[in-house]
Order: structure tokens, then sequence, then C-alpha cells
């Protein structure tokens, strides 16, 4: 499992391909009061849940050759060395698509879909997007049982989550939780390469939950398993699927996804960052301004450094919308697209600069 100094963050598959290092994206329901005698019977929310559901979901096997084994001292030809992993995901269409976790498929050679009425279909892999760790597996097949899709944009803190899986293995493992926090930004748990707010919880997940369905109380998917952070407690993370269900009409439609980028470091400007800023860099920045996004770096031949976009320049307007957050500034970015156009109105040294930066597709290796 790949680990970073201090806490772990540990993406949710299993197998040794899968185990990666970081440094390496539902209606508000009501739920009534269960009372004691039907806590004592066979059936409450949960099970119900679990009836509606858990047809749909799957376990993903995977394998990939790395490579021959040598051995100097015997005549035998060289052997295949084959490393396996497992992971989970869900039907998200009767005709055999399933949604799961990039890091579930990455670099497999075969993909293989184990339903729980027995049958083992091999898989396709439609697209992959590592930037939001969306996957989309095909299968042939027809009538496949599908979950529904919630909406989780509307998720509270507090209401039930339940996670279906196959953790370490162990297939059609259910935990039981609550929502216990919304929009985790990627580098708030660690993994600063993606583009998700994640959904925390402290439904048990585990290596071999990533790719599995996280739902509420009315069985609705609200998020994509997808890891945890070692050493802790409690914490577990989910892709919102919202996000997820846009990333996979993507990777459907075209196999890719297109991501944006402007190639700036950027934070929200306060008295107590322009204070620092004015104070460590030995005067090679004068930040004037009170409010907006200071730009602390840009990267060689991007699209900002092009523009003529600078280190300690004060981003206070894009296509004319006054920005205060880092997220605003991201989200105008995904709006305007590849290729399109962001007219920025800056603050340099006191100076009202206007430039016009053209987003180009994330670089691979960003």
């Amino acid at each position: 499992m790949g680990q970073r100094a201090g806490n772990r963050l540990i993406l949710c598959s299993l197998g040794v391909m899968l185990l990666i290092g970081v440094s390496l994206f539902c209606g508000a329901e009501s739920v009534q009061a269960i009372a004691p005698s039907q806590m004592d019977g066979a059936s409450n929310f949960v099970t119900e849940v679990v009836d509606k559901a858990e047809p749909a979901v799957v376990q993903i096997n995977v394998s990939r050759t790395i490579g021959y084994a040598y051995d100097p001292f015997s005549l035998m030809a060289p052997t295949e060395r084959v490393v396996r992993g497992l992971g989970s995901g869900f039907v998200i269409d009767k005709s055999g698509q399933i949604l799961t976790n990039a890091h579930v498929v990455d670099n497999a050679d075969v993909v293989t879909v184990s339903f729980q009425d027995g049958r083992v279909l091999e898989g396709n892999v439609l697209g992959a997007d590592p930037v939001t760790d969306i996957a989309v597996v095909q299968v042939k097949a027809r009538n496949l049982p599908t979950v529904a899709l919630g909406n989780s944009d509307q998720v509270k803190r507090g209401q039930w989550a339940i996670a279906i899986g196959n953790p370490l293995g162990l297939q059609e493992t259910v935990t039981v939780g609550v929502i216990s926090g919304t929009e985790r930004s990627s580098a708030a748990i660690g993994i600063p390469d993606k583009r998700v707010g994640f959904l925390q919880t402290d439904a048990a997940i585990n290596p071999g939950n990533s790719g599995g369905p996280l739902l509420n109380a009315k069985g609705d998917v609200i998020g994509v398993n997808t890891a945890i952070i070692g050493g802790a407690q409690g914490l577990g993370f989910a892709i919102p699927i919202n996000t997820a269900q846009y990333v996979a009409q993507q990777l459907i439609a075209t196999g890719r996804m297109e991501h944006p980028y402007i190639g700036v470091q950027m934070v929200a400007l306060t008295p107590e960052i322009r204070q620092q800023a004015n104070r460590f860099t030995g005067g090679r920045l004068q930040v004037s301004a009170d409010s907006g996004i200071l730009v602390i770096g840009v990267a060689p031949r991007s699209p900002a450094a092009k523009a003529g976009l600078r280190p300690g320049d004060v981003v206070q307007r894009i296509n004319g919308e006054l920005v205060t957050e880092a997220d605003q500034v991201q989200r105008l970015v995904e709006a305007a697209g590849v290729g399109g156009n962001l007219q920025l109105e800056c603050d340099r040294s006191s100076r009202t600069v206007s430039l016009a930066v053209r987003p180009e597709q994330l670089p691979s290796t960003q």
C-alpha cells in the first residue's frame, strides 16, 4: 500500500498491482424512526437498501503481466510473472456498463466481472480517467440489474451512508455509517493530483471496496467508494455520484475525459497571505490588492504563461465574474473547456492588467 510520511492514504482496491501510493475525483432523505420491534425483526431500512442495490454490485478481477521470471539453473523456458487484484463496481446500464475506479483497472491485461448469480464475464475497459479516478467497464450481457443513482449535490452531513463491496475479497459485504463530511478537497486528504470534492464517511471501507457504491437510506447511489486514510478510523472517502456520472458519460462517448487547465498555483488572498507574500519574497512580489486570487506560481509553457500571467498577480475577475475563492477559478476553467476563452482582470502592483487565457488539456504528467 502506498504511503506518505505520517498518514497513509490507501486507494481501496486489493492486490499487489492495485495498491498505488498517493504520491502515486442523492436526494436528502427523511428516515422514519425505527421502533424496537422493527429492529428485532429480520428487516430494516438497511436490509431493504441491500435487497434493492446488491444484485447490481459486482466484483472486478484484474491481472497484469509484469515480466518474466528466469531461473539460470533451469532448462525450462522463462515463466510469466502475473500480478492480480480485485475491486468492486456497480451496473449503471442494463446493457452491461459498469462504473468503478480507474485505479482498479489501471494497466490491466485481463478484466473479468463476477456477478452475484455466479456468472463471470469478460470485461472491456471503455475508458479510465485517473484525474477523477473513474472508469467504465463493459460486459456483454442483457437485462442486468442496475442501481438507482441519487443526487450527491443534496447530500448532508449526518445522513445515513451504506457501503456495499468486496473488501479483502469478502464478497457481498455491507457496512453502515453516516456522511461525516462533504466537499473534502483532494489536497486536504493527501491526493492533490485528483480533481474531486470527496464525500467523507465513517462506514467501514477497506481494500477491495474501491469502485463499490455508497448509498443513502433510500438505496440510491450517492458516491463511489475510493480511499481511506491508513492509521485512522472512520475516515473513508467517496467520489460524488454526480461527478462520477458526468465523467462516465464522457468516457462512454469518447473513451477519454477532457480536463482543461491553465497552469497556475493560487490561493485566496487574505490580509495574512498578502503580508506573508510581501515579507517572505524579498520584495520580488508586491501585492497591494485587498481581495482576489493570488497567483503563487505559473507553470512554464502553460496557458497562463503564454498569456503573460505572473506570480504576484491577483486575479479579481474572470469573464466579468468577481472571484474570491480558488474553487471558483477551477469551476470557471472547467466551464470554459479546452480551447475556450477566459478574460482575466488582474491587479499587478496596483495596476489593472487584462489578459486572455485559453485553457488546454491537462498534461498526463500534471
